[in-house]
C-alpha cells in the first residue's frame, strides 16, 4: 500500500525505516515512456534537510540522464548541493524524475551512448526505450549484466555500429553531468558505497 501517490507516482518507505523509501514513477502519457513504471529508491541521511537524499533506479532505463551502472538520475538539485533547496519533498524529487524521462538532455549526458543514439538513430533509441518500458512491466524477469555484456548484445543487432573511438572516450562523459562523480574523483566527496 502506498503512503501516498500523484498522478503516476507512487511511493512508501521501506520497512520501518523514515529514511528509505521505495517509489514507481511511471512514464508521462505521450511520451516514449508511456507505460513504464520504474522503480526507485530514495535514501535520506540523517543531514537532512540541509542534503539532497542518494536516488537510484532499481529498474534502470537506457536514457542520456541516467547512469547505466548506479542507476543515478542526473537532476542539477541533486547533484549540486547549491541547487538543493530545503523546500524540495519527496514528490518534487519525483515529478522531476518522471519529466527528466520524457525530456532528455544529450548534452554532458552520464549515458553517452543513450545520447549519442538519441542524437544520430532516433529509431534504435525508440527501440530500446520499448524495450525499457516492457521490461519495467516485468522487473522480475530482468537481471543485471555488465556495460560490455550490453554494448557487445546492442552493437551486434544495431543497424548503425558504435564508433570506436566513441566506446574509447565513454568514461570521460560520466563525469560531466554530476558534480558529485568530480568530487568523489577529487577525494573531496563521500565516495558512492555500491559504486
Amino acid at each position: 500500500m502506498s503512503f501516498f501517490s500523484l498522478q503516476g507516482i507512487f511511493t512508501r518507505p521501506l520497512q520501518d525505516s523514515v529514511l528509505e523509501w521505495v517509489a514507481e514513477v511511471q512514464g508521462l502519457k505521450d511520451s516514449l515512456w508511456e507505460g513504464a513504471v520504474l522503480q526507485l529508491t530514495l535514501t535520506y541521511s540523517e543531514k537532512y534537510n540541509d542534503v539532497p537524499p542518494t536516488v537510484r533506479f532499481n529498474t534502470i532505463p537506457f536514457h542520456p540522464n541516467v547512469d547505466q551502472y548506479s542507476g543515478r538520475p542526473c537532476i542539477d538539485f541533486l547533484d549540486n548541493p547549491e541547487e538543493w533547496k530545503e523546500k524540495l519533498t519527496i514528490s518534487n524529487i519525483l515529478l522531476a524524475i518522471q519529466v527528466m524521462l520524457s525530456n532528455p538532455v544529450t548534452e554532458n549526458a552520464v549515458n553517452a551512448e543513450a545520447a549519442e543514439m538519441l542524437k544520430n538513430n532516433m529509431p534504435l533509441y525508440r527501440q530500446m526505450v520499448m524495450q525499457c518500458v516492457r521490461n519495467s512491466l516485468h522487473p522480475e524477469g530482468i537481471r543485471r549484466i555488465s556495460f560490455e555484456d550490453y554494448h557487445r548484445t546492442w552493437a551486434k543487432i544495431a543497424t548503425s555500429k558504435a564508433r570506436d573511438h566513441f566506446k574509447d572516450s565513454y568514461p570521460k562523459f560520466i563525469g560531466n553531468c554530476s558534480s558529485w562523480k568530480a568530487k568523489n574523483e577529487k577525494g573531496t566527496g563521500d565516495a558512492d558505497e555500491d559504486a
